[in-house]
């Protein structure tokens, strides 16, 4: 059974799935292991989080090795509070100063002081914003930075039972939150509280009386804005999953359109995008009615408040306990005052998104991998070494006449192994075989039969769930993985290229490989004229997902690519099922000179490749139910002898 196809494995974001990692199951050694409960995909999926001061530490650490522009930034922060109220008192003043009296002179000092502060307050502002724009950006690149690279060290498990959106949405959406949170949310409310409480000192010390009033009023504007926020907030985030469907089928319909055509689903299709649309339509409609009717109460409530305070400030002028210049004082701060309480309630729901994905993404850069190696787990020794090939065995002229020579294969055994990817549903039970160097293991069976399972636990992948895998006699465990994939060479029937040249995807397996000793790989494998056929030769861009090459092509290109390896031991997983027979019968010779004096674990359907196998392994329902030589098994005219039937049909 392929790991993709399983389905019901165990969710490590689900606190109900209470199964465990195979690792843990029959008490074997396999290293540092933590199970920990993990939150459902719903929780993780909250839009927001109350603010939690565990979290704001731990995000501010980040700014650390920025100490310098983020102290800066936030004196810059204050000083523009203290200016912004400056500003106000100055334009204040020189109303019911210099313009009341008459006083042209002293009018154009005000202005003077106000147009000097104003342009001290804007350069600031600049340094305030790109200073916050520069942190988040440092923030955000070493989070991004360390998420990935603890993504790197997931086991494959980890990447078979989470969905690739949910990792790119803690890499960009829930990224750029936090990025929101930093240089927005954080120091804007500084600003903004700063802003309020300079006003609020400065209408307590104008008229004490009209304060109270102000204070009154505050509470009425903040919970008309927190209740219509939420609103907005719940509309937003469904707008935003709409549209991520919309776009989510746009790419599929794209990418599938030759299924399309071909059974005449056009129009279904079509009904399900309008019905996804129309979904999303109905989302922007309830956010924009939210929206035109929170702006419209707060711009109500605000005028009321005016004219309740005109109306007292005016009393208290014509009953001689307020001056007008008093009143005009009053009016600008209240305005000052009252401004930031909509401002700070739209950054403070920004705050809760941020903390949602503030969790979400801390949550990943701490999640340990299920399994790794042991504490004391040691390298495969390398006989390789120098583990590369050197060009001269590369040579052109050389492999035209004698091949390189082949590393010694690994000794690989399988000592009464079981393996399954959901408890209670084993896909391998007691499964014995032992590879010599040098071997071929040809593994044969129906679609979910344990093939692929064997390839995934001989390459580590995976670990059993009891029995042992053992590597030059020493059992996997014990080796440390990255060693092991050193001496690797994977050819699979999802043949993955990646972005860039076709030279650069030759080279992923020995990056230091000249041209010359690529085009010697490309020529032991029978294609050397494989880079003629291409419009840029080697440079030709392959495409998202090597789009830009035939199925055949791309498959060469990575036969190549193991070539270049040079490894011990060779996976080919129905690695030929891509390539037409014309192809095949190519690289029959390469396929031998690769194979030599390496072991190998292929997985095909092709006769020639079982019928040079030194050992086929018959599986069903997870047991060898047969072995030996083709021959051999064909003699026995048994479980084989059935598949090489329908082998030879198909291949006909």
């Amino acid at each position: 059974m392929k790991p993709a196809a399983s389905f019901s494995r165990r969710d490590p974001d689900d606190p109900s799935d209470t199964r465990r990692p195979a690792t843990l199951r029959q008490g074997l050694p396999a290293g540092p292991l933590t199970v920990v409960q993990r939150p459902s995909d719903e929780e993780e999926d909250v839009a927001q989080r109350p603010l939690e001061w565990g979290l704001i530490r731990r995000l501010l650490a980040y700014t650390r090795p920025h100490a310098a522009r983020r102290n800066w930034l936030i004196v810059l922060t204050f000083l523009r509070a203290i200016q912004l109220n400056g500003l106000t008192w100055l334009f204040s003043s020189a109303i019911a100063g210099p313009v009341t009296r008459g006083d042209t002179q002293g009018l154009w000092w005000a202005v003077a002081g106000y147009g000097a502060l104003a342009l001290v307050t804007e350069m600031m502002f600049h340094f305030r914003m790109r200073f916050a724009q520069e942190l988040g950006e440092s923030v955000v690149h070493r989070l991004r930075a360390e998420l990935f690279a603890n993504l790197q060290r997931q086991p494959m498990a980890f990447f078979h039972q989470t969905k690739l959106g949910r990792i790119l949405g803690r890499l960009t959406s829930d990224a750029e939150a936090l990025r929101a949170g930093i240089q927005d949310v954080l120091f804007a409310s500084i600003v903004q509280f700063g802003q309020m409480a300079g006003a609020a000192i400065i209408m307590l010390w104008t008229d004490p009386v009209m304060f109270l009033v102000v204070l009154g009023l505050a509470p009425v504007i903040w919970i008309v804005n927190r209740r219509f926020r939420g609103r907005l907030s719940y509309y937003s985030r469904a707008s935003q999953e709409s549209f991520s469907r919309v776009t989510a089928n746009l790419a599929e319909s794209v990418n599938g359109i030759r299924v399309t055509q071909g059974f005449v689903r056009e129009e279904t299709n079509a009904g399900l995008f309008r019905r996804l649309l129309a979904d999303h339509s109905r989302n922007n409609l309830n956010l924009a009615r939210a929206s035109a009717t929170l702006n419209p109460i707060l711009e109500l409530n605000s005028q009321f408040f005016i004219a309740a305070l005109l109306l007292l400030g005016g009393w208290r002028v014509l009953h001689g306990d307020m001056a007008i210049g008093e009143l005009i004082t009053f009016f600008f701060f209240a305005n000052l005052f009252f401004h930031p309480i909509t401002v700070l309630g739209n950054q403070y729901n920004q705050a809760l998104i941020a903390m949602a994905g503030a969790e979400r993404v801390f949550r990943l850069i701490d999640r340990k991998p299920e399994w790794s190696d042991a504490p004391g787990a040691a390298d495969l020794p390398d006989p390789r070494q120098p583990a590369v090939p050197s060009s001269s065995l590369f040579a052109l002229d050389s492999v035209a006449s004698t091949p390189p020579p082949a590393p010694p294969g690994v000794d690989l055994e399988f000592r009464d192994v079981s393996f399954s990817y959901v408890p209670g549903q084993p896909v391998l039970k007691g499964v014995n075989f032992h590879a010599r160097p040098g071997q071929t293991i040809a593994l044969v069976g129906h679609t979910g039969s344990g093939k692929s399972s064997i390839i995934n636990l001989a390459t580590k992948f995976y670990l059993p769930d009891s029995g042992e895998v053992l590597v030059d006699g020493r059992e996997i465990r014990t080796l440390a993985g990255r060693s092991l994939h050193r001496q690797l060479g994977l050819v699979t029937q999802q043949n993955f290229l990646f972005s860039g040249t076709i030279l650069e995807n030759l080279r992923f397996a020995r990056p230091e490989a000249t041209e010359v000793e690529v085009r010697a790989a490309l020529a032991a494998l029978g294609c050397a004229d494989l880079p003629n056929a291409l419009p840029n030769g080697l440079s030709t861009e392959v495409g998202e997902r090597g789009g830009g090459l035939s199925i055949g092509q791309r498959q060469l290109v990575c036969f190549a690519r193991a070539w270049l390896a040079d490894p011990r031991l060779v996976i080919l997983d129905e690695a030929t099922s891509a390539i037409d027979s014309l192809t095949e019968a190519r690289l029959q010779e390469a396929l031998a000179r690769l194979l030599r004096g390496r072991t190998s674990l292929v997985v095909a359907h092709r006769l020639s490749t079982i019928r040079s196998a030194d050992l086929v392994l018959v599986l069903d329902r997870g047991c060898i139910v047969e072995r030996g030589t083709h021959d051999e098994l064909l003699a026995r005219r048994g479980s084989y002898a059935a598949l090489h039937a329908s082998f030879a049909r198909d291949n006909s």
